[in-house]
């Protein structure tokens, strides 16, 4: 990308210095656009059936700073299921109501090596591994308190609230889907419920754990949820309090080491920005005081990561000094 402008300086207050940076943040999304769209590399999420039916080709990239400035390229308005991505924002609401430590009895935070669904458990602790896997993603949701299925929906879609200033509809399709297909999940859950690590009722749990699943959101959606957390919890909109920043710390922390799965280690040594992936082709990346960048498109590689997704984070860490431990990385406070 050597033909771009000239990246901006450190983060501004003036109107002159807000507006440079987001332009010349317009001009590279708007180049990988261009770059990445023709990749057709990859394949849809076949084995929930619904998410067999989505076009394969949409392609968006969002961005919004900490100061609350906002890029949007390609199909950015374009609704789509949530899917693993919610479980970062269910595990912040399960800090919250909890504290770290009960949640760290139910849920380590040791990324595993292993695919999202596998069917692996902490022993030396009798607790799932990390909350990005489906165990640990299972094991938070129970946590989730309220009488019945709808009351403990409510306590999810409110903290969805938080961040969005709306209440995500669900996609009634992928969620009948996703409960005609989750025996695996299943499985995991029962597994749990045995060795005391949930409290059930499961089926209860799997429901609720389907329909966030199943929640609507768009990359602009993912890129103010990542803006949000790397601002510490503040969002960048109105300058209230979303969550704490002990909470968004541990958010990114998790996102950095377990967000992407059995590619998370690669991941963290070549893209260094915390992030969450889920299976209908969304990737949400924070850059701490920086801001949220989100991909969306739905062929996936061998991991459920966004083929498309993927290029870009890695282009932009790559020429942009954008790996959170990189010496020059920019705009940080």
């Amino acid at each position: 990308m050597s033909a771009d402008p000239v990246r901006p300086g450190p983060v501004g207050d003036s109107h002159d210095e807000r507006t440079e940076r987001r332009l010349w943040l317009e001009d590279v999304l708007a180049r990988l656009h261009s770059r990445y769209v023709g990749l057709t590399d990859g394949a849809l999420a076949d084995y929930i059936p619904e998410l067999a039916t989505v076009d394969p080709d949409r392609f968006a990239i969002a961005a919004m700073t900490t100061d609350g400035e906002r890029v949007e390229v390609g199909a950015c308005d374009h609704r789509f299921t949530i899917q693993s991505i919610s479980k970062l924002l269910v595990y912040g609401l399960a800090l919250e109501a909890n504290g770290r430590e009960a949640v760290l009895e139910r849920v380590g935070v040791a990324p595993t090596g292993e695919r999202f669904n596998a069917i692996v458990l902490d022993d030396a602790d009798n607790r799932a591994p990390n909350p990005m896997v489906n165990a640990g993603a299972i094991a938070v949701t129970d946590l989730v308190a309220g009488d019945g299925v709808d009351d403990r929906l409510g306590a999810v879609l409110d903290v969805f609230e938080r961040y969005l200033g709306r209440r995500p509809e669900i996609d009634e399709a992928v969620w009948t889907s996703e409960r005609a297909t989750g025996d695996r999940n299943r499985a995991i859950a029962y597994l749990m419920l045995s060795r005391g690590i949930l409290d059930g009722p499961v089926d209860d749990t799997l429901d609720l754990y389907f329909a966030q699943c199943s929640l609507l959101v768009t990359a602009a959606d993912l890129a103010t949820i990542g803006a949000i957390i790397a601002n510490h919890g503040a969002d960048p909109r109105t300058g209230g309090r979303v969550i704490e920043p002990t909470v968004a710390r541990d958010l990114m922390t998790v996102a950095l080491t377990c967000g992407m799965y059995d590619y998370a280690g690669e991941w963290a040594y070549t893209v260094g920005i915390p992030a969450k992936s889920g299976v209908g082709g969304g990737i949400l990346g924070v850059l701490p005081g920086a801001g949220g960048i989100a991909t969306f498109s739905p062929r996936l590689d061998e991991h459920g990561h966004s083929v498309r997704g993927v290029n870009v984070f890695e282009e932009l860490s790559r020429d942009f000094d954008l790996h959170l431990f990189d010496p020059d990385r920019p705009w940080y406070r």
